[in-house]
């Protein structure tokens, strides 16, 4: 994540011939600054006039060159980005191996058809989903059980906890620990409280929710990293309420973006089965039998008329 301490090779990199040059990540963006992290300082980098000549776009999560500004002990100035393995622009990161998709138990309510939204949107670009409830003690076993259920037959990593009584938060760091990971979800499910509760040092803000609207308020205004150690990232986000669906996928390819379905697609009738209206189709048939949860392939059917509606509008 380049806050590692420098090696050898890094240290000895020079701009130009005079400058040293060296590589962190980009911690936040604020006001034409950039507050990168290198080893174990944080240094504030404006750009070359190249970078802003060509319009380049930085976000949290990059990886950079930067060199030292003379006479600037903490001051620098980016050179270059270095290629990303993947970003999101909502939340705006680069370079996330977890996106931690945070929904609540209760108030608000888990918005079911928003957390498989957020699952094929992090599969489609080669990002594990992680899910986590949060407020598991205003429920009882019972609904924490049928939440479970909905999300184990897809192999998705599932977290039950917390804040308050402390349950599932150690084994979430465990999930975080060694990744570069962003917690998302809708506002009010307790994004800052969690950040807080994986970690005593970093103190959020935190909202209560809306009596009028039953919604969070805003508490995060834009994305920034944390560190929970030298080799653990972790990103708050805004909270938002909706996400369209990439346009590049095909209606044949969303039904791999649910894994519970993959072990049946040989078994349908059909090679080109979309699961919907098809005979014989294998898909349905373990939603019969309890196999698949009825509100996953609900909102794939849901998914899957989008994608149809955007194929035809191209």
């Amino acid at each position: 994540f380049g806050v590692k301490s420098m090696t050898a090779n890094q240290e000895e990199a020079t701009l130009s011939g005079a400058e040293l040059l060296l590589e962190g990540t980009i911690i936040k963006g604020y006001s034409g600054f950039y507050y990168v992290a290198c080893g174990d300082k944080l240094y504030e980098c404006s750009l070359r006039g190249k970078n802003r000549k060509k319009n380049v776009k930085f976000l949290p999560g990059d990886r950079v060159q930067f060199s030292i500004l003379p006479g600037a002990e903490k001051g620098g100035a980016i050179e270059a980005v270095l290629p990303r393995k993947n970003e999101l622009l909502r939340p705006p990161v680069a370079n996330l191996d977890q996106l931690v998709i945070l929904a609540a138990m209760y108030d608000p309510l888990p918005d079911l058809r928003l957390i498989d939204r957020l699952t094929v949107f992090a599969q489609w670009n080669g990002i594990m989903p992680v899910i986590c409830f949060n407020k598991c003690d205003l429920v009882d076993q019972c609904e924490q059980q049928r939440l479970l259920e909905i999300y184990r037959p897809a192999g998705f990593p599932v977290f039950l906890c917390s804040t308050v009584t402390g349950q599932g938060i150690e084994a979430l760091k465990q999930c975080l620990h060694g990744k570069f990971s962003v917690l998302a979800g809708n506002s009010g499910v307790g994004k800052s409280s969690m950040m807080n509760a994986i970690s005593n040092r970093w103190q959020l803000a935190t909202g209560e929710i809306s009596d009028k609207l039953k919604r969070g308020k805003h508490t995060t205004r834009h994305v920034e990293l944390f560190r929970l150690d030298e080799e653990t990232l972790l990103a708050d986000t805004p909270g938002f309420s909706s996400l369209e669906i990439p346009e590049d996928i095909k209606r044949e390819e969303l039904c791999r973006l649910f894994p519970e379905f993959l072990s049946r697609l040989e078994d349908c009738r059909f090679a080109t089965c979309l699961h919907r209206s098809e005979p014989d189709c294998a898909v349905k048939e373990a939603l019969a039998q309890g196999e698949i949860a009825p509100s996953r392939y609900e909102n794939y059917l849901a998914f899957l008329e989008e994608v149809i509606q955007q194929e035809r509008s191209f």
